[in-house]
């Protein structure tokens, strides 16, 4: 393999190899809904658009995107967290189960309302997003519940990724449970960060923060801008710092348009630029990494050919509009391109 490539052989060794593993997903689910219209006028009742309406759409969004993306990567995944016991959460299910993802580790709780999530899309252009959600955190009971189910199913499992999305399911305890289930087998353990939280992050397998997550959890200010990310002073500062600190076997760093930075301790990093061609809409786009990278390195990539693979996927979804997934052939038709 050349440095900057991946043959699309070699991708396609791995891509088969994943058929082979499981993957179990862990943290905050939701559903995302969107309400797609056209504007042509703004109302005389006040300077807003008036949306003219054209059709609706739900998925999975939160740790089911994840799931999703590596369901549509043919991946077998299981799904573990909490609902409610109302209609958005059997849409859930139903939309899961169709998408080969299974659910039956979702917890289901009477005083909990489903996460959801709806976009109002003009022209594919989001005008604005109506959050209807719980961000309570488990009850005991609840989380022992939870570890259960997950620890049940961890004896046939590669990997376990990790999804925080700030609604309650992750915490200290969750995470550090997880660490010490994974760790006494040997299993990775995947996490996408969100630093509100001031979780106990270290000795993970591997941690994705975006640019602004990176500079929260160095504790940096954010003040250098470079078009090459091996030449931002502050941002390998940031990733020195983390490494050193949180000691993770691979911090990914998510760069938006300059593609992604790959660090491990006692190696240079190395950055792999973004393949996008179009961009369309970035909701997502870091849950096809986490799930690429992951299911890549359970399959036996390298990290290197785990990047690579998991930069391209990005580079797809961000063409598609909504949270999105991308298939076997479509990621090798763009490692051969």
């Amino acid at each position: 393999m050349k440095q900057h490539r991946l043959s699309s052989v070699r991708a396609r060794h791995i891509l088969n190899a994943t058929r082979k593993t499981r993957v179990l997903v862990v943290g905050d689910v939701m559903l995302d809904r969107f309400i797609w219209g056209t504007v042509a006028r703004i109302s005389p009742e006040a300077p807003v658009p008036i949306l003219d309406f054209t059709q609706e759409s739900s998925m999975p969004g939160g740790a089911a995107n994840v799931a999703r993306n590596l369901t549509a990567l043919c991946v077998n995944t299981e799904l573990f967290g909490a609902v409610g016991r109302d209609p958005a959460a059997m849409e859930l299910k139903r939309l899961l189960k169709a998408q080969h993802v299974a659910c039956d580790g979702l917890l289901v709780q009477a005083n909990r309302a489903t996460s959801v999530k709806t976009r109002i899309v003009a022209h594919k252009q989001q005008v604005v997003r109506i959050d209807r959600e719980t961000r309570d955190g488990l009850d005991g009971q609840s989380l022992k519940r939870l570890l259960a189910a997950v620890q049940s199913a961890l004896t046939r499992a590669d990997a376990v990724i990790v999804c925080d999305y700030g609604k309650g399911v992750v915490t200290q305890p969750l995470l550090n449970a997880l660490k010490e289930l994974c760790r006494a087998r040997g299993i990775w353990l995947s996490l996408d960060p969100k630093p509100v939280h001031h979780l106990n992050l270290s000795s993970l397998s591997l941690v994705t923060p975006n640019r602004k997550e990176t500079f929260e959890l160095a504790d940096l200010p954010d003040d250098t801008r470079h078009d090459n990310p091996l030449a931002d002073a502050n941002l390998i500062l940031a990733a020195d710092r983390l490494l050193k600190e949180l000691r993770p076997a691979i911090l990914l760093i998510t760069l938006g348009e300059l593609g992604m930075l790959l660090c491990q301790r006692g190696q240079k990093p190395f950055h792999i630029p973004t393949v996008a061609q179009e961009v369309f809409d970035v909701s997502g786009a870091g849950d096809t990494v986490i799930a690429c990278f992951t299911l890549a390195i359970a399959a036996g990539a390298s990290p290197i050919e785990a990047a690579i693979l998991s930069n391209h996927a990005a580079g797809i979804v961000v063409g598609k509009i909504g949270t999105a997934t991308v298939g076997p052939e479509e990621l090798l038709a763009s490692l051969e391109s």
